[in-house]
């Protein structure tokens, strides 16, 4: 990185975003433009003066189209559109080249044969690729452009300052690309520096006005991208990105919304963001067929188009039955493949003009498996045949891109020995819930085809859809995507984003990652996403934003809101869901806050890219908890069990409003773009297809309660006072509250109304006893009084352990089954030895700990270089811990570096009921089949316990228990250690394989109680 003074650093500082908040390495941002004067800088444009763009008219047609797209750009920003002239032998043709789709309505090319000057007045840009454009080639040929660096490169650009390039300029800012995409990329470059969004369209973020932009001396040089083909996959459109269309292009030309209009923005919007590839919408679309524009109009912006896993030799689904008129039974290669061949001919056929990734292989009808059982010689014998069909129509199939995606069964194919031809790609896939399933080993790495992964932001299939609102944690794609990287699956990264929208966060960083991972490590997240906030909005919100997103991407990725059911987070145990629901109120107020601090004409981009899925997500998690608190409240005879049904029903109605705040954005711009049903999943993977509210019960308030007025319950228990029979303890007037000690977290019991009538409520307890309430009034309409139990240490012994009773009274008695209410509580005086100085403290009979908290890491003897890296933010609590090496695997104890946790116990355990050890682990899965994920356990002295957790079962089955660890998030990993006496221990843990990752360590001497995050960290010394 270059070494600036400080004057032009605190220029940047004060004029861009990107010194603030870009990554140290984030060289691909460096800034080559300011917007106020630096030492040696020249005016590109005032609001008074327009920039002008020198482009030879012969370069790609995609280049001018961006170059055009750069002069508007500078008019969004200063308010003077720039002025672009295209000069050379092919100025007539490019005019025609946007006058052709008659969709581009900024087109406003200069027509001159001639090379046309400007003033010295006026700032000039020279665009163009090596090669193409006379302008550049004429730099290059007199020594003024240096291009070394870039030459020959794929997708590389440089960006400099040049004196005099040509008559009548006295200096220029040069854009010079290695290819069409490289200079393409250059001046995207420049216009998100001058302060316009790639998501200025899709996400209407405004441009930043500015009243000058000058060119600062200094040279840029844009290497080649981390990953060579970097794309979307447009999928699960229905029903929101298909009902948006048919209403925004009801009267299409061609009869299909998904046409040039559609995708002119689709591409710009993968240009923008540094991306070249697409699988198009195939639901219902044809890419080739709806629109005979497509195809031409993706090859003029530089789009590299592909067909989905499902989709061979660049035909559609529908095509069969649409196009061809195929039967499904047709579909079928063993019976059918003289059709086929001649079906597969003519797609390749017709996209051989133009810049294709060709899908080979193929799978069953309506994307899904081709038979029962592995047919190796049937699949062998299609891929034979489409080699056959691209050599006599490109006269060497091993110059066509190409790939075979493993997705699902036909993965099994490949592990049954069947061979492609090494010069294509081998696309593996992940879990479709953002976990890898396999990458190469060995010599699969040596494929001058390469390899690469499909990856998902969203899902339709088992175990169950997400298709409402993102669901990713950035933290993870980094994660999984420099594994895939670091073990040689960097030719294609193709990810499905659903309806594109709202995954626009997720989609610019899978985008910057694929660009240049090597920017990036394990912490940048949060200073990405701050990056990002300052160029979409405004430097002084960007930290909140990142604040903001970065906890919504750990709350909504713990449990994807179609798995977060009323069940999910407990209502009793450790206030987990009480927790969990004020995490998403603080992000909600915290956006909220930015959202009126923002002008009038950001809010719209906010209230899509931020705002609406905070409040969204944060109402559909308060929903599903207000529902388990209606269910379990209306059991124990609650009378505010019918508040939680009404709230529920107040959410379901805020849910419909912010659906219909963004149909309303901007005109209705984005109507129906979140119409995807989220509400009412009931155990089956396939949304539901109305909007309806959990399971709920109404109780009866008018009429008096054979149990009497008050209600008593306590944490950890549906039992309560008064109550149904099989609740009760001690004739139904006694409950057992958890254990207490100096290392516990305060307890707490809950006083309810459970009748008609008024009453007064008071607690006697024992001196040393602390509440936070000790009386009270309750009437029918009150809301329930959660009182908390403490102990008061100074007023009892160390070593103390004995029982406390809480008395209960209440001024209308206990209705027909009397009794006097008590709650008894375990109090227990514990303490540890001077010579514990470090470690973690049993909690009533439970000790866990995040695994990031480690007493001490002891080096592996043969790999010294090999240790544990802390992943911040990473998984569903505080972060996780995997080796540093990505690369490593079949490690022993003897070999990895070992984790080691002190830990101090006062529960005895016996031989019959042991202490258990449970790792909670982020559910990736064997990327080598023959090297399963494996973890070495061993408390003390006892033996080594290794775990192989993550069990394959034949393709297409995922792994036993798979759906419940995607449902989860989390692996859950559970050993027995047997007796383990009273005292200070040492955990020691060895990860065995890079896969591993693990969050969360608990420990259960019998008091562990159902949570979904497992218990709150234990007291640590």
């Amino acid at each position: 990185m270059e070494l600036y003074s400080f004057a032009l650093l605190h220029v940047f500082f004060l004029s861009t975003c990107y010194i603030n908040f870009a990554s140290a390495v984030e060289s691909f941002r460096k800034a080559t433009v300011s917007f106020e004067v630096v030492n040696g800088s020249f005016s590109l444009a005032t609001k008074s003066s327009p920039v002008q763009i020198q482009i030879d008219a012969a370069d790609w047609p995609g280049v001018l189209r961006a170059a055009n797209d750069l002069a508007v750009d500078f008019g969004r920003v200063t308010g003077v559109t720039g002025t672009l002239i295209a000069t050379g032998k092919g100025t007539a043709n490019a005019s025609a080249i946007f006058n052709v789709t008659g969709i581009n309505e900024d087109w406003s090319v200069s027509h001159n044969e001639d090379r046309k000057t400007t003033s010295a007045s006026q700032g000039t840009i020279i665009v163009g690729t090596i090669g193409n454009s006379s302008f550049i080639d004429g730099l290059i040929e007199n020594g003024k452009l240096d291009i070394s660096k870039i030459e020959g490169q794929w997708e590389a650009y440089t960006s400099t300052t040049v004196k005099n390039p040509v008559n009548g300029i006295e200096e220029a800012l040069i854009i010079a690309g290695s290819d069409r995409r490289g200079t393409i990329y250059g001046i995207y470059d420049l216009s998100e520096q001058i302060g316009v969004s790639p998501w200025h369209w899709f996400a209407d973020v405004p441009a930043k006005s500015h009243a000058s932009i000058h060119a600062l001396q200094t040279t840029k040089v844009q290497k080649s991208p981390t990953v060579r083909y970097r794309g979307f996959f447009i999928n699960d459109e229905a029903p929101a990105l298909t009902g948006w269309a048919n209403k925004r292009y009801p009267l299409s030309a061609y009869g299909c919304p998904f046409g040039a209009e559609f995708y002119s923005h689709v591409f710009e919007l993968l240009l923008r963001s540094k991306a070249n590839y697409l699988w198009p919408a195939m639901w219902n679309g044809m890419f080739n067929v709806d629109d005979p524009r497509n195809q031409p109009l993706a090859d003029e912006y530089g789009i590299v188009m592909g067909t989905s896993h499902t989709e061979p030799m660049v035909r559609a689904t529908q095509e069969w039955s649409k196009v061809a008129k195929g039967a499904q039974s047709g579909w079928q290669w063993a019976t059918n493949n003289a059709t086929l061949y001649d079906y597969f001919y003519e797609g390749a056929q017709r996209a051989a003009p133009y810049e294709n990734m060709v899908t080979i292989g193929m799978r069953g009808y309506d994307d899904t498996s081709m038979s029962a059982d592995v047919q190796t010689d049937v699949l062998e014998a299609v891929v034979t045949a489409q080699q056959d069909i691209l050599n006599k129509i490109h006269g060497d199939a091993s110059k066509v891109p190409q790939m075979w995606c493993l997705y699902k069964e036909v993965q099994d194919y490949f592990e049954a020995g069947m061979q492609v031809p090494e010069y294509v790609t081998l696309l593996w896939t992940e879990d479709n819930f953002q976990n890898i399933r396999r990458l190469p080993v060995g010599d699969e790495k040596n494929r001058s085809g390469g390899a690469g992964v499909y990856y998902h932001f969203d899902y339709v299939g088992d175990s169950r859809n997400y298709k409402w609102l993102d669901t990713i944690q950035l933290q993870k794609t980094y994660e999984q995507m420099r594994l895939a990287k670091d073990r040689a699956a960097d030719r294609i990264w193709i990810v499905n984003v659903g309806d594109i929208k709202p995954n626009e966060l997720a989609i610019s960083h899978w985008f910057d990652i694929a660009y240049d991972i090597d920017a990036y490590n394990e912490t940048s997240v949060p200073q990405w996403i701050a990056g990002w906030a300052a160029r979409n909005f405004d430097d002084q919100y960007a930290q909140t934003i990142s604040d903001v997103m970065d906890e919504y991407g750990t709350l909504a990725s713990m449990r994807k809101f179609e798995w977060v059911e009323p069940s999910s987070y407990s209502i009793l145990n450790y206030e987990e869901a009480d927790h969990i629901l004020s995490r998403w109120q603080a992000i909600g107020q915290k956006a909220q806050t930015v959202n009126e601090a923002l002008s009038a004409s950001q809010q719209p981009a906010f209230y899509q890219m931020v705002l609406h899925r905070v409040l969204a997500g944060g109402n559909f998690v308060d929903i599903q908890i207000a529902g388990a608190r209606n269910i379990i409240y209306s059991g124990m005879g609650r009378n505010s069990a019918n508040k939680w049904l009404q709230h529920v029903i107040d959410g379901m109605l805020i849910d419909h409003n912010l659906t219909k705040r963004f149909d309303e954005l901007l005109g209705g711009k984005w109507a129906h773009m979140m119409d995807q049903t989220h509400l009412g999943y009931k155990g089956y993977w396939q949304q539901p297809m109305r909007q309806s509210t959990p399971d709920l019960r109404w109780v009866q308030t008018l009429e008096k309660s054979l149990a009497g007025d008050m209600g008593i319950s306590v944490e950890g228990s549906n039992a309560t006072i008064p109550g149904d029979d099989q609740y009760h303890s001690n004739g139904g007037s006694s409950l057992n509250l958890q254990a207490i000690s100096p290392f516990t977290p305060p307890r707490w019991l809950d006083i309810a109304h459970v009748g008609t009538e008024s009453f007064d409520w008071n607690i006697s307890a024992d001196p040393f006893i602390t509440l936070s309430q000790r009386s009270g009034t309750l009437n029918p309409e009150s809301e329930d009084t959660r009182v908390y139990v403490n102990v008061n240490w100074t007023s009892i012994p160390e070593g103390f352990g004995g029982k406390s009773t809480l008395n209960i009274s209440s001024t209308t008695g206990y209705g027909t089954q009397g009794g006097n209410p008590q709650v008894v509580v375990q109090v227990n005086h514990t303490s540890i030895p001077s010579s514990f100085t470090a470690g973690f403290v049993e909690s009533a009979g439970q000790i866990a700990w995040e695994a990031e908290h480690y007493t001490r890491i002891t080096p592996s003897s043969s790999h010294a270089n090999l240790t544990y890296a802390v992943l911040p933010k990473y998984g569903r609590t505080l972060s996780a811990v995997k080796l540093n090496d990505s690369l490593a695997e079949s490690l022993s104890s003897s070999t990895a570096p070992a984790l080691e946790y002190d830990f101090y116990t006062y529960t005895p355990t016996t031989s019959s009921k042991g202490l258990n050890l449970t790792l909670i682990l982020s559910p990736s899965l064997n990327i080598n089949p023959k090297k399963p994920l494996a973890y070495i356990a061993q408390i003390d002295d006892k033996p080594e316990q290794r775990r192989q957790y993550v069990i394959d079962q034949p393709q297409p089955n995922f792994p036993v228990n798979w759906g419940t660890a995607v449902a989860q998030n989390a692996w859950y990993n559970t050993t027995n250690f047997g007796q383990v006496e009273p005292g200070k221990h040492t955990l020691k843990i060895w990860l065995a394989e890079a896969n591993v990752i693990l969050q969360k360590v608990v420990l259960d001497l019998g008091g562990v109680v159902y949570s979904h995050n497992g218990p709150p960290e234990s007291f640590r010394v």
